[in-house]
């Protein structure tokens, strides 16, 4: 346990920025998986509709992932890494669509 007082203070503020990134992590992941399953629907069938709603996935997963990178929660790498992976999937269905 802490014996001083900036000591215990550094515990609650690394648990709360523990449960913020907690946060963040997981609806990344959650934005992923839904603009993964858009894509997947899109290669599918290639309709404009399906291709609005990968657009509107993609745009909400990228914009959250810059956002966590700007806050530190993820490195840039790391970010550019998950948006690169969704790009190369988008590729991936538009290629096997046309």
């Amino acid at each position: 346990m802490a014996n001083s007082k900036s000591a215990i203070k550094r515990i609650a503020i690394a648990e709360r920025n523990r449960l913020r990134n907690k946060a963040y992590k997981s609806s990344i992941r959650t934005l992923m998986k839904k603009c993964f399953t858009a894509v997947d629907s899109y290669a599918t069938e290639s309709t404009p509709e399906n291709m609005a709603v990968v657009k509107e996935t993609m745009s909400a997963a990228y914009s959250k992932i810059d956002k966590a990178i700007k806050r530190k929660v993820l490195h840039r790498n790391n970010g550019a890494r998950k948006k690169s992976r969704l790009a190369k999937a988008l590729a991936k269905a538009k290629a096997t669509a046309s």
